[in-house]
């Protein structure tokens, strides 16, 4: 099982995209969690993710993500802000697995 953690400022933005996202991974067969977090709780789960996306309107927090996912060996991207704004769950997800290959 893949386990895809989502940043956003408050945590609440990425609702959404997560069910999204949940639909494109039942259709392709895929075991996967995928959950969202408020920016500050983002360093806590690191440890249960495999991969972490962040928001675009947290893309100066990058390097500070990368930093800490360094670490536990999590590669670390933002999401695509068009996919975002049209909560294309199937195009995050891609960007999910692609950065796991």
């Amino acid at each position: 099982m893949k386990h895809i953690l989502l940043a956003c400022s408050s945590g609440m933005s990425t609702s959404l995209l997560v069910s999204k996202m949940e639909e494109a991974a039942s259709a392709k067969g895929l075991d996967v969690k995928i959950w969202a977090v408020a920016q500050d709780k983002a360093f806590t789960e690191l440890g249960k993710a495999n991969v972490l996306l962040i928001g675009p309107q947290m893309r100066f927090l990058k390097k500070k993500f990368e930093k800490a996912a360094a670490e536990e060996g999590i590669p670390v991207d933002v999401i695509d802000p068009v996919a975002y704004g049209r909560v294309d769950g199937e195009a995050v997800l891609d960007k999910a697995l692609s950065l796991l290959s």
